[in-house]
């Protein structure tokens, strides 16, 4: 079957993935939180940037490759970390790093996976990164990251945007619960999707086991919890600025920090000693009254020389080339990831990483930019 044909685009993976994932998980990938103004501004403000086409330029093949941390990709995109993928998709986070190894992109795996790193390891290539919740213990915080590095995960990304958990009112209504259980409406769900199913029948029902793990060594007060709150929750802090330094000096490999939003933080940031800034609004899911991220990256690019990746409503070739003609190195994507791997299966992030190579290829020769370093010249 001509993959293209059937899905030209990620719009038509995830209209195949709607039908194929079971409606509360599909609340889960697909929600924001409140009204969701905020996801609806990442998507509005990115197609308010507006390129000027040019002529004349003979034929050429445009280069898709960047450097980014000293590494060179092939692609200026990378997996961002999804929590409970494994949820979303059974094996997902298996798959996705083997298909980022095999695309020789960066892998993000989450704090709140499916699968531990010791379970990835096998699968994951030479751009393997480990994102962290900032754990509340210095002891479990060690571990972590000790188990990370020892697995092969080369980059650690702290997230800095989520202090507490957010109400999610949309998942909330879905009727997912946090360890997910299936009760006689969401086994209804789920019988009406068996590739779902099936795959789910053979891994077991989805958990959080790095920090189940955790979990039970420490004695932990559950009195607390929100109705969209986990046990990551429980064990992770509201990191604070000495939390940093001391990151910073427990991680010999790259640190990057996600959930930048302010040029003031990005400048305290870079004298801190972190490699990289990562710019998020967490895709809307967090907080539903702030500017989307292609607004307020000019401002972070402009107040720092670290490297600069970007995420939160990203969809297409002419997405990322907005985000990097506007200041970012790199572009990081989560959803689409997981709309393939719902369409798809094993064959959906190969897929969906041809689609954004041919939609960045046709723009590009729009545009007349050779390279991406030179795709801000089109900015209008």
């Amino acid at each position: 079957m001509d993959l293209h044909a059937k899905y030209p685009a990620i719009s038509d993976l995830r209209a195949a993935a709607r039908k194929r994932i079971p409606h509360f998980v599909w609340e889960y990938l697909d929600s924001a939180t409140g009204q969701e103004r905020t996801l609806q501004r990442n998507r509005d403000k990115l197609d308010e940037v507006l390129f000027s086409p040019s002529i004349l330029h003979g034929e050429f093949s445009p280069d898709l490759s960047t450097t980014f941390l000293g590494q060179t990709h092939g692609l200026p995109f990378g997996i961002a970390p999804v929590g409970m993928s494994g949820l979303i998709w059974p094996e997902a986070e298996r798959l996705l790093a083997k298909a980022a190894a095999a695309l020789t992109i960066p892998y993000s795996m989450s704090t709140v996976a499916t699968q531990t790193p010791e379970d990835v390891a096998p699968h994951l290539g030479a751009h393997a990164w480990f994102q962290m919740y900032p754990p509340r213990d210095t002891d479990i915080r060690l571990d972590m990251m000790a188990r990370a590095k020892a697995a092969g995960f080369s980059t650690l990304v702290m997230t800095v945007d989520v202090p507490v958990a957010s109400r999610r009112e949309r998942q909330t209504r879905g009727g997912l619960s946090q360890p997910p259980r299936l009760t006689p409406r969401l086994a209804l769900q789920a019988a009406q999707c068996p590739a779902w199913l099936n795959g789910i029948r053979k891994t077991g029902m989805p958990r959080m086991k790095l920090m189940d793990g955790y979990a039970e060594q420490v004695q932990l007060d559950k009195t607390m919890r929100s109705s969209t709150a986990h046990v990551g929750y429980l064990l992770r802090t509201s990191p604070d600025w000495e939390y940093v330094r001391k990151l910073r000096g427990e991680w010999d490999g790259a640190l990057i920090v996600k959930g930048v939003s302010r040029a003031k933080d990005a400048v305290a940031l870079e004298k801190e000693g972190v490699d990289a800034l990562w710019v998020s609004n967490h895709a809307g899911r967090q907080f539903d009254g702030g500017p989307a991220t292609i607004e307020t990256l000019p401002a972070v690019r402009k107040a720092t020389k670290l490297p600069i990746i970007v995420d939160s409503g990203f969809e297409t070739g002419l997405d990322i080339l907005r985000g990097l003609a506007l200041g970012a190195d790199f572009i990081m994507l989560g959803r689409p990831w997981h709309y393939a791997l719902g369409a798809l299966g094993a064959k959906g992030p190969a897929h969906m990483a041809d689609i954004l190579a041919k939609d960045l290829t046709a723009n590009m020769g729009q545009l007349g930019t050779k390279t991406l370093k030179d795709i801000s010249k089109a900015l209008l």
